[in-house]
């Protein structure tokens, strides 16, 4: 071996034990490891940022919008929730959830599945009267093995994809990944069905600062339209279908207001004050496409610039609010902003909201321009409460951002445009229609992911550059002299399920195909099923909370320690090599 060889492998090395100690985040450890390749001169200066340029790094980046787009849409979670009150057992549950983000993570990245359906998990916890980890660490494994099944589903298959073009031209196209994939999805969903048992039931998330506010009893005010489905129904029967977990406490038509009775039935035009937490308000508002109170007026007099959100806000002693209501002050007029809904400890609202004579502690949920919110809240004596996701009063197109989904992935699988063009054109366009405020889409984008592939790619480059990933190569090939093609196709897939825990997998990725492709050259085999291979072990770690960002996601959450992902993770892991391995070399000839 050279000296370039030996010191790209101790870099690789040095790298790899930074990322165990954990001294230093993922991105910081990959920009070291860029710094340490270039003062080594295994990479060159004009090639050292060349990695920021690649197409990996607009694929993930534009997937995290896109992902954000849909997870903020609720489509899903809707869709879920007309299937989930039928479903009443914790396995059946379960299956249900991990069976929604299995195949949701093929068609968003994984992480964005995951994320999109977590708060379907939390209410049907919430239901059981059960700790929401019985949920989440399966629902991640079952992301992780939905993310194999496209070309988009997780980061490793489509640096892959990038390897096989680079040896042979053509690039694994969206669904050429769909047979193992599926294979290994519909395994690992029944493994989970029954697996669940192996985690402890005591784990549970220490409480955020929105969770110690303890506000639930939020009123707001929502008119019936003549497309709802609350049309002609009964009071009962409303209240019976959204599981009640919201309460009707005034009906408001024709200029008289009622107290509802549970056989009175519902007009369109009728105006309902709603009780319940934010959450349950929002659903029952987004399932029944209620017009919420104040919707029409929500940019009102404000420039089309003028990103619109909620915050929640406690009216303080002083504040010009105390004694006056919305309607008195001409709120939106005067201070340019809505009052969407009124919660008060201890009573239950029933009067408009516009109506309402405010008092000192009531909380409010105002509606107006997110740069400008602070300053109004200071106008109007308020203080903004503990930071919480709050999408009541946030106005939504619910089918466009999966409508701008289906067509990017539908141009990439007729090979109409690239991937990357495909995801950067989506991204750039649910930003365009404000599907998704640019704010909020910059806030979703994984910056340090993004850092670590740009600074990774030059260093795993590096191998192949100095000629180390053929000396690997040359000796796992003795290694596995004496092995079948499938145990040869199994030595890499377990290399890549062994390493992973440790690296990002991206990283892994990064590292081991060009060697997998290398292995494959020397024994006379076809690249194809090693970088199969490749893709497939360095997307199914189940044994640690930092391998895959699925994983780090259901952690905090979940409540769960270091030693419980292997609980669950480790009869998976032999699993996914038992039944891979089969899978691939019948899909992928190896000659």
């Amino acid at each position: 071996m050279t000296v370039p060889q030996y010191l790209s492998i101790a870099t690789l090395f040095g790298m790899m034990a930074l990322f165990i100690w954990g001294r230093f985040r993922y991105d910081v450890t990959a920009i070291l490891a860029l710094l340490a390749s270039i003062a080594l001169g295994i990479v060159s200066p004009k090639d050292a940022f060349k990695g920021f340029s690649d197409d990996i790094v607009i694929i993930v980046g534009s997937a995290l919008v896109i992902s954000a787009a849909v997870q903020r849409s609720a489509i899903i979670e809707r869709a879920l929730a007309k299937f989930a009150s039928r479903v009443t057992r914790v396995r059946s549950q379960l299956l249900l959830l991990t069976a929604s983000v299995g195949f949701a993570s093929a068609l968003v990245k994984n992480i964005g599945a995951l994320a999109m359906l977590m708060p379907a998990a939390f209410q049907m916890a919430k239901k059981n009267d059960t700790s929401p980890s019985v949920f989440l660490m399966p629902m991640a494994s079952a992301s992780l093995l939905g993310g194999l099944i496209t070309l988009v589903g997780t980061s490793p298959n489509i640096i892959v994809s990038r390897v096989r073009e680079q040896m042979t031209g053509h690039p694994f196209g969206m669904f050429d990944y769909a047979p193992v994939g599926l294979g290994l999805t519909l395994m690992g969903l029944i493994y989970l069905r029954f697996a669940y048992r192996l985690l402890p039931r005591d784990r549970r998330a220490a409480p955020t600062m929105g969770e110690a506010l303890d506000i639930k009893g939020y009123v707001t005010e929502a008119m019936i339209p003549e497309a709802s489905p609350a049309v002609d129904e009964t009071v009962d029967a409303f209240l019976d279908r959204h599981d009640r977990e919201v309460t009707i406490t005034r009906i408001l038509r024709a200029g008289m207001r009622s107290a509802p009775h549970e056989h009175t039935h519902l007009r369109a035009g009728d105006t309902l004050i709603l009780g319940g937490d934010p959450d349950a308000l929002e659903r029952v508002i987004a399932r029944d496409r209620l017009k919420l109170e104040g919707e029409d007026r929500e940019k009102a007099d404000e420039d089309d610039d003028d990103e619109v959100g909620v915050i929640e806000a406690v009216i303080g002693l002083g504040s010009a609010l105390v004694g006056k209501t919305a309607a008195r002050l001409a709120l939106q007029a005067r201070y340019g902003v809505n009052l969407i809904a009124i919660s008060r400890q201890g009573e239950h609202l029933s009067r408009r909201l516009a109506n309402t004579e405010l008092r000192a502690g009531d909380v409010l949920v105002l509606q107006g321009p997110l740069e400008q919110l602070p300053s109004k809240l200071r106008d109007l004596g308020c203080l903004p409460l503990a930071q919480r996701e709050m999408r009541l009063g946030v106005s939504k197109r619910s089918w466009l951002p999966i409508g701008i989904l289906a067509v990017a992935m539908s141009a990439t699988a007729m090979g109409f445009v690239p991937v990357a063009v495909a995801f950067f054109a989506a991204a750039g366009l649910i930003m365009a229609t404000g599907v998704l405020p640019v704010r909020e889409a910059y806030d979703h984008v994984e910056w340090p992911i993004l850092i670590m592939l740009g600074a990774l790619i030059p260093v795993s480059d590096s191998l192949r550059t100095t000629g180390a990933s053929e000396v690997i190569a040359t000796w796992l090939s003795s290694t596995a002299a004496t092995l079948p093609p499938w145990g040869a196709v199994a030595l890499i897939l377990a290399a890549a399920m062994a390493v992973t825990p440790f690296l990002n997998n991206a990283a892994t990725v990064l590292v081991m195909a060009p060697i997998a492709a290398t292995f494959a050259g020397d024994l006379g085999f076809r690249p194809e099923a090693f970088l199969m291979a490749t893709a497939v072990g360095a997307g199914c770690d189940f044994l640690t909370p930092i391998g895959h960002q699925c994983n780090t996601l259901v952690m905090g959450p979940g409540g769960y320690r270091f030693g419980d992902y292997a609980r669950l993770g480790a009869p998976l892991s032999l699993l996914v090599l038992l039944i891979g391995t089969p899978l691939i070399v019948a899909v992928w000839p190896m000659h």
